[in-house]
């Protein structure tokens, strides 16, 4: 064994495990531990803001206001006036006047009068008299019987089967954007010079005639805003859907199959006969015969007949006859005209720029650096005069060393790292890999 086999043992009885802090352990030298300590270095940014200014651009705009203008125009028209003229004609009519008279209708009539008569006569009836015997005769009859058998048959099912298509979807991929609007305020009221023109008035419901001069016309005014409205962008995208496509399956399954077969059976039955034998009655049945007698009654009634007798008349009736005389007539009509006349004014219309403004901030960025801490064989530190090192970290371009700050009392170790902050947490270090390895006993190795 070598000199490094016994120091390796005390270390895997102990509980063959690293302490918390990683230890690099020397061949000739002494153990030193590492620890490891958070610094915050602070580093000036420079950030932009952006702010929003609102700028009036000036343009001319050109509007047309209408101009009424009455003028008076001739229309012709044809009117019809109707003339009536009365005139006398003669009309001929026949009329007939009633003449009633009476006269005799002979309502004679032939009275039917019934008598009753008793006699008799034969009446010969054939009648059926029944006779029963007794006989056997031979029966037949076809018996189907049942005869069963298994076949197979084809049964069909449905089974659904996943299959997985494409399906495009829309999806609204839009921004917000500026939009400027116009927000009308209440109507004011100006003095304006007015022509002389016509204007309805809506209290009396008539034309009215208004000269020139100053009147308080409404006008309508309003101010610009600037207010977000969403843009929409529809972009198409491919959607895997899975659906369940029904698929038909045949399988052959056992049937039990009754089949019915025809077979022969005879039997000998006794049977009743009924015979009828045909006899000849003579019977004697009273009957009554009515006869009619007829009887002549004699009856003259008296009826009043309406006689028609025409008669011609003549009378003079009044005739209106209507008569349409067309004549023209022209009036003078007012007719206005509107005419556009065109002016320019100047409006303001808003605009937003952007403008971006430096910022500048402190922020302090952490880093980990690395002491390394001197340990003796039981693994204690150990207290000398001589300055802990500091090692470089990986983020560093320089290296420091940590000086004693008591007399005598060795280098000032650092404070207790929190695991809780994640800049504090110890990074892993690789095994050493030219340290020796267990001993087995059982090998010797």
């Amino acid at each position: 064994m070598s000199r490094y086999t016994f120091p390796l043992l005390a270390l895997l009885i102990a509980g063959w495990a690293l302490p918390t802090d990683a230890q690099v352990v020397c061949c000739d030298g002494p153990t030193y531990r590492l620890v490891y300590q958070t610094v915050y270095d602070e580093k000036q940014v420079t950030a932009y803001r952006i702010e929003r200014d609102t700028v009036y651009d000036e343009r001319t705009v050109t509007t047309y206001r209408p101009e009424w203008e009455t003028k008076m125009e001739e229309r012709r028209y044809t009117v019809a006036k109707p003339i009536q003229e009365t005139s006398m004609r003669e009309e001929y009519r026949t009329v007939r006047k009633p003449i009633w008279e009476t006269v005799m209708r002979d309502a004679s009539y032939t009275q039917t009068r019934w008598v009753e008569e008793t006699a008799e006569r034969e009446e010969r009836v054939i009648v059926n008299k029944p006779i029963w015997e007794t006989s056997e005769r031979q029966v037949c009859q076809t018996v189907m019987k049942p005869v069963r058998e298994t076949v197979y048959r084809n049964e069909s099912y449905t089974t659904y089967k996943p299959v997985t298509t494409c399906k495009t979807q829309y999806v609204d991929q839009g921004r917000m954007r500026e939009q400027v609007e116009m927000k009308p305020s209440r109507t004011a009221y100006r003095l304006n010079w007015s022509t002389p023109e016509q204007r309805w008035d809506p209290i009396r419901g008539v034309m009215i005639e208004q000269p020139a001069g100053l009147y308080w016309n409404p006008s309508q005014r309003g101010r610009y805003e600037v207010k977000k409205v969403w843009q929409p962008n529809i972009v198409a995208q491919q959607v895997p859907v899975t659906t369940m496509v029904p698929q038909v399956v045949t399988r052959q399954v056992p049937v039990e199959v009754c089949k019915m077969v025809p077979e022969q059976v005879c039997q000998t039955v006794q049977q009743r006969v009924c015979k009828m034998v045909q006899e000849e009655i003579v019977r004697k049945i009273p009957y009554t015969v009515r006869k009619p007698v007829c009887e002549r009654v004699e009856k003259q009634i008296p009826v009043r007949v309406c006689r028609w007798v025409e008669e011609r008349q003549v009378r003079k009736v009044p005739v209106t006859t209507c008569r349409t005389v067309y004549e023209e007539k022209v009036e003078q009509v007012p007719v206005r005209t509107c005419r556009m006349v065109a002016y320019e004014q100047t409006v303001r219309t808003p605009r937003c720029v952007e403008r971006r403004v430096p910022v500048t901030y402190t922020c302090r960025v952490p880093r980990t650096i690395c002491c390394r801490v001197p340990l003796d064989a039981c693994g204690n530190p150990i207290h000398t005069s001589t300055a802990t090192t500091v090692m470089e970290s990986p983020g560093d371009q320089t290296t420091s060393a940590r000086e004693p700050t008591g007399s005598g009392q060795g280098p000032t170790l650092a404070p207790p790292v929190d695991g809780s902050d994640p800049a504090n947490q110890v990074p892993e270090l690789p095994m050493p890999l030219n340290l020796p390895q267990p001993v087995d006993p059982e090998n010797g190795v």
